[in-house]
């Protein structure tokens, strides 16, 4: 079968012939006429991804631990927005072209049937995060219900009183509750929680600001640097915070393709990386630095640890009504990016798995209870690692896959696949390799994983740990690129 550009037209399209085990209705290629996407949807996804709790806090956590001047920390972190606009336009690219998700795309490089081992990844690494973002959402609820119970407090369980568990059931279930209303009340949900977001931050920042004073201002950039991060050491943690940063996005960087294929076209796309991105990165950081170091000068006198959750900020201001609106709103914003970014992914990720028995849905419920128990062991497990070697532990893992998709999609199939072989088990397939599987691209994954994993953990390579990200993509692009370069495909490819 030789699919043309109309065929992609046909809103019924079911690819005759693909095989059940490799095609559903959700892994289909999603014709021009059902993309309904502009720029501002996509802005609106980068900017609910940035305003999330976690986000808020591993920007203060930053901010606070890298020892350099603050307004270093913020460079640092606008230029991980520009790297990551990049990386996003490549990795999305594909799925504007073809409309698949990025499952999909990964059967090109790591075979059809080896696909399952990047989508597997790339689901448990989501989970990982839904669960840890949906205990941030709860600490929102924990905000609002302390205030008007007036903290009544109790034995804990793995870290948390009845208050803090009940906040987390409810967290949890309005977040399915959002999944089951499909993507289009999602991103509805998301034009209303990005800029209500803003609103309450910056009126949480002039509340401070007008308190603390004119010295606000160089306060960010001396109250948490070191006099010893100097030269070398401080280039470093420049470094780190930026690659911190991109190992943060690594998630949604991989996948990007889940949303760009929703876009009607790539200029769209891009323009909203562009403004979703670099913009929104700045204006929220800018935010986060100024209300964290206000905070501390204001509720903590400079003295003890710094909060670095907006929600116990808006605990000290002791105004309930200004409590509970602040909890509702970051709550809003928390809910609709982690179901963005944590919730869909793994969902198409497990429903290619076996995607005759795993419907996109039930992908989705397997996600969330697996991600209920990752979150209910934040507190008293997962964030003794602290967030940011978290982040950078995860973003290891997926680096090098990214590398090699993209690597694989440029400069292996020089942006021309066969969307029929994508679908098909036939040993003739371009796509099927060694009975469904690149074991090339396994092992390129493999040497480059085990060095990202290393340099984020390895006291010896400690000085490489900020550039985990960037130097695991590299890697598995490279291995991967080595591996294929004399690799022949034996079929005709038909581009769009």
């Amino acid at each position: 079968m030789t699919l043309r550009r109309n065929d992609l037209d046909d809103a019924d399209l079911t690819l005759a012939g693909a095989d059940p085990s490799l095609f559903n209705e959700d892994l289909a290629p999603l014709p021009p006429s059902k993309r309904t996407w502009g720029w501002f949807a996509i802005f609106n996804v980068w900017s609910n991804d940035i305003q999330s709790l976690a986000g808020y806090t591993l920007a203060a956590s930053l901010f606070i631990t890298a020892g350099i001047n603050g307004w270093f920390v913020f460079a640092a972190i606008l230029l991980s927005g520009f790297i990551i606009k990049i990386l996003v336009d490549l990795s999305g690219r594909p799925s504007v072209k073809y409309g698949f998700p990025f499952p999909v795309l990964a059967r090109a490089s790591m075979g059809v049937r080896g696909a399952q081992f990047p989508a597997i990844v790339r689901a448990v690494v989501a989970i990982f995060w839904y669960g840890a973002q949906t205990y941030f959402a709860s600490t929102a609820i924990s905000l609002a219900l302390n205030a008007v119970l007036g903290r009544p407090g109790g034995p804990e369980f793995l870290g948390m009183d009845w208050v803090a568990w009940l906040s987390y059931v409810i967290a949890s279930a309005l977040q399915v509750a959002l999944f089951l209303g499909g993507i289009e009340r999602i991103a509805a949900f998301l034009n209303i929680a990005g800029p209500a977001v803003y609103l309450v931050m910056i009126a949480l920042l002039v509340a401070i600001w007008v308190q603390v004073g004119a010295e606000l201002p160089q306060a960010v950039g001396t109250i948490f640097s070191r006099e010893d991060v100097t030269g070398w050491a401080a280039f470093s943690a420049f470094a780190g915070v930026t690659g911190t940063m991109v190992a943060y996005f690594a998630a949604v960087v991989i996948n990007f393709g889940d949303f760009a294929r929703n876009v009607r076209t790539e200029r769209a796309m891009r323009f909203g990386n562009l403004t979703g991105l670099p913009l929104s990165l700045a204006l929220f950081t800018f935010l986060s630095v100024f209300i964290t170091a206000g905070a501390y000068l204001l509720y903590q006198n400079g003295q003890g640890e710094p909060l670095t959750n907006p929600a116990d900020i808006v605990g000290l201001v002791d105004n309930v009504p200004l409590t509970v609106l602040a909890a509702v709103t970051f709550l809003v914003a928390t809910l609709g990016i982690n179901v963005v970014a944590n919730f869909i992914p793994p969902s198409y990720s497990l429903s290619n798995i076996s995607p005759d028995k795993i419907s996109f849905r039930k992908a989705g419920m397997i996600t969330a209870v697996a991600g209920f128990v990752i979150g209910a062991l934040w507190v008293a497990v997962i964030a003794n690692i602290g967030l940011p070697k978290f982040v950078d532990t995860l973003g290891a893992v997926l680096a090098p896959l990214y590398g090699i998709i993209i690597a694989d999609y440029y400069f292996v199939r020089k942006q021309r696949l066969n969307l029929h072989d994508l679908y098909s088990i036939s040993p003739q397939g371009a796509y099927y390799f060694t009975d469904g599987w690149n074991r090339r691209a396994l092992v390129a994954f493999a040497l480059a994983a085990v060095f990202s994993v290393l340099a984020v953990w390895l006291p010896q390579l400690a000085q490489l740990s900020g550039f985990a990200w960037i130097l695991g993509a590299a890697l598995g692009a490279l291995f991967h690129w080595l591996a294929m370069r004399k690799f022949v495909v034996q079929t005709s490819l038909q581009d769009r």
